[in-house]
């Protein structure tokens, strides 16, 4: 599942911008044009990187920055600054404040992709590697391709989705809630018991014989995969 980014950049015109060129990429993109927007959506969605703008309507981005680094749910997501600022005041402004790094406008498309690859793999390389593992099972995307002790896994799209998503997340429970907005997206009208469902088809196919049961059901909190 690729790396999904919330853009908050109140120019309409830099907006449609960063969501074509970020999704020609491959980054899965999710755009606001205000702060109170972008504070909605970051409440409601979990997102792998911020692209924030400094200069926003109402509420600046510093001020949007060091709201999301004292919050819980976001505190660790890689946040890039876009600024028209280039004063060496200013770039230590956001940086101290809780920025990763950042841009200045007029900017580089290759260079802000560049920017925005080298935050993922520092902070969350899973999500840009092409092969994911966990005990016996690997993951190739490149190939869309499962296998469990050199077997090959057949899966459905959506189990394939469900066993990746839990596969770059290794040692985290997911809630049913976050599996939704992973797997089929926020806007999707899913209800939380059709993840078991879904949940079941995937460990019917991961299991044969005596192997383990790669998925745990953690009551009351969602799924997490186990030590194989």
């Amino acid at each position: 599942m690729p790396a999904k980014i919330l853009a908050i950049e109140d120019d309409p015109s830099l907006n449609e911008l960063l969501e074509y060129n970020l999704a020609a990429a491959g980054y899965g993109v999710v755009t606001a044009t205000s702060a109170e927007e972008g504070q909605l959506l970051l409440s409601e969605q979990t997102f792998d990187l911020l692209l924030l703008d400094w200069m926003l309507p109402e509420m600046t981005g510093i001020e949007l920055c060091g709201s999301v680094r004292r919050s819980g749910r976001h505190a660790s997501m890689p946040i890039l600054m876009l600024t028209a600022r280039g004063d060496e005041p200013d770039r230590i402004r956001g940086l101290t404040t809780g920025a990763d790094d950042y841009v200045v406008k007029p900017f580089s498309v290759p260079e802000l992709l560049a920017r925005i690859k080298a935050l993922l793999r520092r902070a969350a390389p899973e999500r840009i590697n092409n092969l994911l593992s966990h005990g016996a099972i690997t993951l190739d995307r490149d190939a869309h391709r499962v296998t469990r002790a050199g077997r090959e896994v057949n899966l459905g799209p959506t189990e394939y989705k469900l066993l990746e998503t839990l596969m770059e997340t290794t040692g985290r429970v997911l809630s049913r809630a976050q599996l939704i907005d992973r797997v089929w997206g926020n806007t999707a009208e899913i209800d939380e018991r059709t993840i078991d469902v879904h949940i079941g088809r995937l460990r019917k196919a991961l299991i044969r014989g005596e192997e383990p049961d790669p998925v745990r059901t953690v009551r009351g909190a969602g799924y997490v995969l186990s030590a194989d």
